[in-house]
């Protein structure tokens, strides 16, 4: 259990779904429990129609700073990728921010068919893994077709101008969260400052903001026969940079991601803003284990790690 999960009881649940769907009848409740920030519910009703329920924490305790409105921006993004995308995400099927039935914001959506690529990748080939990979390449190059023109996250009403002031006040924000709590990011303040403004040049060519998923990792790919059949976990999406992307990062780059995404190499300039955000990834990984009060601190020593090897 985490602190952002916010925990309902069955009889709320069944409020909530007589709101959003009057005439169903609830005939049974599941706690899906693969995710790690918001509770989630698969919803069964008499009918044999199927909802996801997604419940948002009822405060901001839990959070970082660089988390902001997360179920905003969460069913923000999910409507523009309906919008412009051709690969699938789940529709939206009702959102309630009045906190009247329950004491955290929610939404029902649509249930994805498939598998989570996270848990069935073993029984895969490595021919159908690297075609799977390919095709999540692929999504997160079609994600660059919707821009922006500033920068940002996407549940937050302030935006930036440049990237470099946007990537600079992710890092600033890990780095207070971590004086906060005390927390141990081996690097001082005045040290990853400094040098993020040493390569502040590297950012100056990325003049317009794309979608950015952020957290596109196996487990929030969906797949069925082989193919993806849905992407979930918008919660993390902003304004930023493509490479931004968690299928960028040093220990996720893989080569058929990058056949799909359609960029095999990479200049000194963008190597160096890719490097900044393995960093930023890294070191929300090693503070947010202390902010959600993870039972085990796993995470926090293997993204120390792979900090230290960035850096």
């Amino acid at each position: 259990m985490t602190l952002t999960k916010n925990i309902q009881t069955n009889e709320t649940i069944i409020h909530m779904a007589k709101a959003a769907f009057p005439n169903k009848q609830v005939l049974n409740i599941k706690e899906l429990t693969e995710g790690m920030c918001n509770v989630a519910y698969c919803i069964t009703y008499q009918d044999g129609s199927e909802s996801i329920l997604k419940i948002a924490s009822k405060d901001k305790s839990g959070n970082t700073s660089n988390e902001i409105n997360l179920m905003k921006a969460e069913v923000e993004a999910m409507s523009l990728v309906l919008q412009h995308c051709s690969f699938k995400v789940p529709k939206v099927q009702y959102y309630d921010v009045s906190r009247t039935i329950c004491d955290g914001d929610y939404f029902f959506m649509e249930k994805l068919w498939g598998d989570n690529f996270y848990f069935v990748k073993e029984k895969l080939s490595e021919k159908t893994i690297s075609e799977i990979y390919e095709e999540i390449g692929k999504n997160s190059k079609e994600l660059t077709c919707i821009q922006n023109s500033e920068f940002g996250f996407l549940g937050d009403e302030k935006r930036y101008h440049s990237l470099y002031d946007f990537v600079k006040l992710m890092l600033t924000n890990l780095i207070s969260d971590a004086q906060k709590r005390k927390i141990d990011i081996v690097y001082d303040a005045a040290t990853l400052i400094n040098q993020l403004e040493n390569d502040k040049s590297a950012f100056e060519k990325v003049q317009t903001a794309s979608l950015v998923h952020w957290d596109l990792w196996e487990g929030n790919v969906f797949v069925k026969d082989g193919h993806i059949s849905g992407i979930i976990d918008w919660e993390r999406a902003l304004w930023g940079e493509p490479f931004m992307d968690d299928r960028f990062r040093y220990h996720n780059k893989c080569e058929a991601f990058l056949k799909g995404f359609g960029k095999t190499s990479f200049s000194e300039d963008e190597l160096k803003r890719i490097r900044w955000y393995d960093i930023i990834l890294y070191l929300t990984m090693m503070i947010e284990v202390f902010y959600r009060e993870y039972e085990d601190q796993g995470q926090y020593a293997w993204a120390r790690e792979m900090l230290e090897k960035v850096f």
